[in-house]
């Protein structure tokens, strides 16, 4: 799962049907729609983002409905985890179901927040899935170089942005050589491997963090990394 999200994301970006429309008009649809959803407190409006988003993802943009799954999978987790501690931790009035455990129940007010709470998660995550599969990293960069976006925020954002390939391309690889040796067959090797790619990942991202900038050095870096500008979707 690790190799597909890696690879999926910049090709699915330089090969859609959208790849070649205008930068900025996603980027500015892109990021009024995330700010609208987030200052207006409408459930009926974040889903109809969302499925609005949705049908120019996989309907306009032709990408295919297991990479748009596998993009929401993991914002599908954390907004899980969020909205069930929102429901049964926050909220007053009158229980509507009684764990039965110290007290800790679900109210109509925190049910009523965990299920706002998802939709706009999802609303928002819709508006940047719609960005990043549709518009290479370059057309984004270029973008808010464009409006003056300061320029050690542009480059931050690159070495970010190339450095999670790294890390992904070193995660896959260790798992895969742990894997070959049978390390997670039984529950106990896989606790132990676990803590081993942990330990090895970390101590190894030191390692290429030390290289990366070994290299900026070397290339006398003086704070500004040139970025190419694409010339489409005039």
């Amino acid at each position: 799962m690790v190799k597909l999200m890696k690879f999926d994301i910049d090709y699915i970006a330089h090969n859609n049907r959208l790849t070649d429309f205008n930068a900025y008009i996603k980027v500015i649809v892109s990021i009024a729609l995330m700010i609208i959803t987030l200052i207006l407190d409408n459930l009926a409006f974040d889903v109809i983002i969302f499925v609005l988003m949705t049908i120019l993802i996989l309907g306009v943009a032709r990408i295919s409905l297991k990479s748009y799954i596998k993009f929401l999978t993991i914002p599908i987790v954390f907004a899980v985890i969020t909205c069930v501690f929102l429901i049964f931790f926050f909220g007053h009035g009158p229980l509507i179901y009684d764990t039965g455990f110290w007290g800790i129940g679900v109210t109509q007010s925190s049910l009523d927040l965990g299920i706002t709470t998802f939709c706009r998660c999802f609303a928002c995550f819709s508006c940047l899935g719609f960005l990043t599969l549709t518009t290479p990293i370059a057309d984004i960069l270029q973008c808010l170089y464009k409006v003056k976006v300061p320029v050690i925020f542009i480059d931050i954002a690159l070495l970010m942005y190339n450095t999670i390939f790294i890390f992904l391309d070193q995660l896959d690889t260790m798992r895969n050589a742990q894997d070959t040796r049978l390390g997670y067959v039984g529950t106990k090797s896989t606790y132990k491997s676990l803590g081993m790619l942990f330990t090895n990942l970390f101590f190894r991202s030191l390692d290429k963090s030390e290289t990366l900038q070994c290299s900026l050095d070397s290339r006398c870096y003086q704070g500004y990394l040139p970025v190419y500008k694409p010339k489409r979707g005039k």
